[in-house]
């Protein structure tokens, strides 16, 4: 069985609600996914559009999430650290935590949101970049699941 994600709040390939965005409340979306393989130690989570006029925009990085974790409710709070020790990075609107879908006018732009079960704890400070996520998760990849949403104004 393969690591999967999926949303309460939308479908996959569907468009996330208003209230995710920054045309709303910017809350993250509540968010779940099955079984792990065996020997996972941890999640971690990054959300970003690749449609952004400037390039891959990032608007979530969550990492260091225990391997019993199944979800994550609606709206996290937009702090270094959540109440089950994981730690959040920083995203490219400059922020701790979830920032939503804000596109420019146009075609509406494809999020994706990127489960990644790891075999260790990265142990990364709270604040890091996706960049650092992603080095740090280097040969620690057990699966990975991602989910799309749309978003256009």
């Amino acid at each position: 069985m393969s690591l999967q994600i999926s949303s309460a709040a939308f479908s996959a390939g569907e468009t996330i609600p208003k209230r995710f965005t920054c045309d709303g409340p910017d809350a993250s979306p509540k968010l779940s996914w099955n079984e792990p393989p065996p020997k996972t130690q941890s999640f971690a989570l990054i959300m970003d559009d690749p449609d952004a006029p400037v390039g891959t925009w990032v608007h979530w990085v969550l990492f260091d999430l225990p391997a019993e974790t199944r979800e994550l409710a609606e709206g996290v709070p937009k702090q270094e650290q959540v109440a089950n020790g994981a730690r959040q990075g920083r995203n490219d609107f400059g922020k701790i935590g979830y920032g939503g879908p804000c596109p420019p006018p146009g075609n509406p732009h494809r999020y994706f949101f990127k489960l990644y079960a790891l075999d260790a704890k990265l142990n990364l400070k709270a604040g890091a970049t996706k960049a650092d996520v992603e080095g740090a998760m280097k040969g620690h990849i057990l699966a990975h699941a991602e989910m799309i949403g749309r978003y256009g104004r």
